[in-house]
């Protein structure tokens, strides 16, 4: 995933067009990239995980024959 990023983004500034931009260092640029890449990281583990809890709950709705509508119905 860093690697990823490092390519994605090969230079981070900071900064604006009225005071400038200013180029991160080695150590910040790595610290931030390791950021970026913890987040994404979680956000495809919470993806995976949501799309995981979806299928288990369709086959359970499978199994019992009904569709989704019927099972709100069932459980008010």
């Amino acid at each position: 995933m860093i690697s990823l990023l490092k390519k994605e983004n090969p230079t981070l500034r900071v900064g604006n067009e009225d005071n400038g931009y200013t180029e991160l260092s080695v150590n910040e640029y790595d610290a931030v990239i390791s950021q970026w890449a913890d987040a994404r990281l979680l956000k495809e583990k919470a993806k995976a995980e949501a799309e995981t809890k979806e299928a288990q709950r369709q086959a359970i709705l499978d199994r019992l024959g009904l569709t989704a509508d019927e099972a709100k119905l069932i459980l008010g």
